[in-house]
């Protein structure tokens, strides 16, 4: 019987499959001896001082349901902390959305926005969670590969794209500094896309949640070149080492995020309270928590590129985030799933494939540095060890 009601259920649902980064992580787990550097997930503990923050509210029974939009002092924490490091500017009351991580602002944000029909811009390689949110509202996902272009949308091909579907789209993808390539956008290449935006009544979702991992430039939203138009989307998961909090924010002009708001309220009624108490804690006295994390990663970093390129990867050094794109090296198997399968088992170490990121990303693997200086050098040991060989 349940067969015959699973044919019946949401095509959009039944016809999508699961997430690939994470039935990979699965499988190679069960490996014995195996370093992971797979997900995107800091491998710090969340800060003490907020820690003590939820703790405090948990114990004075701070426990109850909030307004929908979240509580209004982690709004206003929220709203101070982006004015304070990138110049935004958002009324905490009207402009500012508490979601379930910032992959709840993604869906909130893609819900309200698409009908069925619509098409969105989604420049590969990239986080491949849009696609699937987009297919669920039935809108279409269509990809510009940048991988031609050092990995930064091109105004002209945006321009272009935009043309060829002039009567469908209605929102293009931002992400920056960029998972799984590291790369970000600097106010130049923003105010050249923003130039091309402007002539269409279309949005923008700018997903920002790695901008406090910047290593070269101070990062530059979107939100300040294209305010009318950009829904903003930040949270604590990578710059406080919060992402069992479930915690972000999207942001943007009041009349968007009212409907905005409607999805969020409709899907999860409102945020853990103490999560939320915890996080006003992060922005307000964890202005700065990012920074020593943010050192470390630098470290990282550079142990990654320079084992990398001794094993014949081509590794450009990132400039966000804590992922690294590598060009598998000529010799070696081009396809990035067999590829990362073949790593697993004969070097115990687990990378992400390319392919999984969309076009562009094959012949690439993603690789974290999210993970201890320890197994970051055994990890480069073992695959120079296995580039020898093959």
């Amino acid at each position: 019987m349940s067969k015959e009601l699973v044919a019946k259920m949401n095509r959009q649902v039944t016809q999508l499959k699961p997430s690939s980064i994470l039935e990979f992580n699965k499988q190679i787990s069960k490996i014995e001896g195996i370093i992971k550097l797979t997900l995107g997930e800091p491998d710090f503990n969340t800060p003490e001082h907020i820690k003590q923050a939820a703790i405090n509210a948990i114990t004075d029974n701070d426990s109850h349901y909030t307004d929908s939009h979240g509580i209004i002092e982690l709004r206003e924490a929220a709203a101070n902390y982006m004015n304070e490091k990138y110049d935004l500017n958002y009324d905490p009351a009207s402009e500012v959305l508490i979601t379930a991580g910032a992959t709840g602002s993604i869906y909130s944000s893609l819900t309200a926005i698409l009908n069925p029909g619509d098409s969105v811009i989604i420049p590969t390689p990239i986080f491949p969670f849009y696609i699937p949110i987009t297919q669920l509202n039935g809108a279409k996902p269509i990809f510009i590969d940048t991988s031609d272009d050092g990995f930064i949308l091109s105004p002209e091909k945006l321009a272009e794209t935009i043309e060829a579907n002039r009567d469908t789209v209605k929102a293009v993808i931002l992400n920056y500094p960029t998972n799984p390539t590291g790369v970000t956008y600097e106010r130049e290449d923003l105010e050249k896309i923003a130039d091309v935006l402007k002539r269409y009544d279309i949005f923008v979702i700018s997903d920002e949640i790695y901008s406090e991992l910047t290593y070269e430039k101070q990062h530059v939203s979107m939100g300040t070149i294209l305010p009318e138009q950009a829904l903003v989307i930040n949270g604590v998961s990578k710059s406080h080492a919060m992402t069992g909090w479930r915690i972000g924010v999207v942001c943007g002009p009041a009349d968007i995020l009212a409907e905005v708001g409607k999805v969020s309220e409709f899907t999860v009624t409102s945020e853990t309270t103490n999560a939320q108490r915890a996080a006003v804690e992060a922005f307000t006295n964890g202005m700065n928590d990012a920074i020593p994390m943010k050192e470390e990663y630098a470290k990282r970093q550079q142990i990654l590129v320079k084992g990398l390129t001794e094993a014949g990867f081509e590794c450009p050094n990132p400039k966000g985030a804590f992922y690294i794109f590598a060009k598998i090296p000529a010799g070696m198997n081009q396809n990035s799933v067999d590829f990362c399968y073949e790593l697993a088992e004969n070097a115990k170490v687990a990378v992400i494939p390319g392919a999984t990121f969309g076009p562009g990303g094959e012949g690439y693997v993603r690789i974290s540095y999210a993970a201890s200086e320890a197994d970051l050098r055994e990890a480069v040991n073992r695959i120079k060890a296995y580039a020898l060989v093959k």
